[in-house]
């Protein structure tokens, strides 16, 4: 069994893009007001955000600006400078060698100290050491790693919380986990709902919570912004904020566009679809607790809290600034062809070559198909080492003709509410694609038309997006 410290308690004291928006915003928190609805926000920072006390200086300075941010969801620290380590992998770091039986003193201490330059930064008196003294334990008690990667966020919850004097909540007694690893949903809403109505503005660290047996559980990499989905849910805020160290979602990514253009205001089903295709900023689970109760999210900068930063929202009468909200895109899959004649005559044979993916526990991405013809998309490094099986379970399941494999593909998403309305989206993108001179392998559209997939090779990815993004986004054809 896992030993805590006791509860900490604190008392309860105390570039405009989207000016359109905002003012909406603004206006309907002033309404809720008058009605008599309580206004509140919750505020989730990154580890970038909070990676120093100059950091958490502007945190403090954000947080106090806007008395109606009044439940914090912290990270654990990240990186200082480009080379620094974060402070979740310097524990699991540290936790490894714990369960290898090796000498984890010195990696501990290193990881203490990172705390103890914030807290010396912001001239607190708190001490950490009987939480540093029970994380020892624990590890020499090899608790899991789970464990020891929740305790970044655990404490640095503490310290956040005793620099604003707010009520510090540990996630792990009010976000609940299911036996097989899965949100209690409905545990945690009760729980944790009743705890912020008593505590008042308070501190709730992300990234984990606990097993029915009270052991630690985390979410996956990026689970404070679940957390602070989970937060806005229970405690019914008009606005969940995000803060990082980007303004907002950008139309394309930068490390293939130079200086691509921002968005102001994106759907949860745009931003659903481009965080799937590899676009960062959110964790794509954040969006389903806060989406269920219309609660918008407004991704916000740290070190530029002047800037809008991005709006995301249930719908919007807002139209986009371009015909597309995004491009996002991944490499690194792979294209089963089936061939058989007469296979839209064959009932159920969509199913038999599917069910040869299933017996193997590979998911696919897409399955384009034609009269005689139908192909998979799946990701290449799950599949290349079961391909023969899959490829003899087609073989015996549905018959076909033939089957040929291609690998080294990439998929690319064209996101955007504008497309339904607007005619000649697909060949615009055939246009540019053609001109680039870049190789269509596959396309498909989704049944909203708010979503193109286009298929090409690896050495063509960025080609096929700077072209995109020219045609779209540059000169606006």
């Amino acid at each position: 069994m896992t030993a805590y410290p006791p509860e900490r308690v604190w008392d309860k004291n105390k570039r405009g893009r989207t000016k359109q928006c905002v003012r909406f915003m603004e206006q309907s928190a002033r309404r809720n007001a008058q009605a008599g609805k309580t206004v509140a926000k919750v505020v989730k920072f990154g580890g970038s955000s909070l990676a120093s006390a100059e950091q958490f200086k502007k945190a403090g300075e954000i947080i106090r600006a806007d008395e109606t941010r009044i439940y914090v969801v912290p990270s654990a620290p990240g990186k200082r400078y480009k080379n620094d380590a974060k402070v979740t992998d310097m524990l699991y770091a540290c936790y490894a060698l714990a369960e290898s039986g090796s000498d984890f003193r010195k990696e501990l201490a290193d990881i203490r100290s990172r705390y103890q330059e914030i807290i010396d930064g912001l001239e607190l008196t708190l001490s950490l050491e009987e939480e540093f003294a029970v994380i020892e334990k624990n590890f020499r008690e090899k608790t899991g790693s789970n464990y020891a990667a929740s305790r970044g966020e655990y404490l640095n919850g503490i310290i956040m919380a005793e620099y604003l004097g707010f009520a510090f909540i540990d996630a792990a007694g009010v976000i609940f986990f299911h036996e097989d690893g899965t949100l209690d949903e409905e545990k945690t809403d009760v729980v944790l709902a009743a705890r912020l109505a008593e505590s008042g503005p308070s501190v709730i660290p992300g990234f984990y919570g606990s097993m029915p047996d009270g052991s630690v559980r985390t979410f996956s990499r990026g689970g404070s912004d679940i957390t602070g989905s989970i937060v806005a849910r229970a405690a019914k805020v008009d606005v969940y904020e995000n803060w990082t160290d980007v303004s907002g979602f950008l139309v394309a990514d930068p490390r293939v566009i130079e200086n691509p253009a921002g968005i102001d205001v994106i759907t949860y089903k745009e931003l659903r679809e481009l965080s799937y295709m590899g676009a960062g900023v959110l964790h794509e689970d954040s969006i389903f607790p806060v989406r269920q109760q219309g609660i918008p999210i407004n991704i916000r900068n740290t070190n530029a809290p002047e800037d809008n930063g991005t709006w995301i929202v249930g719908s919007t009468c807002q139209k986009s600034k371009y015909v597309i909200t995004g491009i996002a895109g991944k490499r690194g899959f792979c294209s089963i062809n089936v061939e058989k004649d007469m296979m839209n005559a064959e009932i159920g044979f969509g199913r038999k070559v599917l069910q040869a993916f299933e017996e193997n526990g590979i998911s696919f991405e897409h399955v384009p198909s034609g009269i005689d013809t139908l192909t998979v998309f799946v990701h290449q490094d799950e599949f290349m080492h079961k391909e023969q099986k899959v490829v003899a379970g087609i073989h015996r399941l549905a018959n076909p003709d033939s089957i040929e494999i291609e690998s080294d593909l990439a998929l690319i998403a064209v996101v955007g509410r504008g497309m339904k309305s607007t005619r000649g989206t697909a060949g615009r993108i055939f246009s540019a694609l053609a001109h680039a001179n870049v190789n269509v392998r596959m396309i498909d559209q989704g049944s909203s038309e708010q979503n193109i997939i286009i298929g090409v090779a690896n050495d063509d990815f960025a080609a096929a997006i700077k072209a995109i993004y020219d045609i779209f986004v540059v000169t606006r054809l």
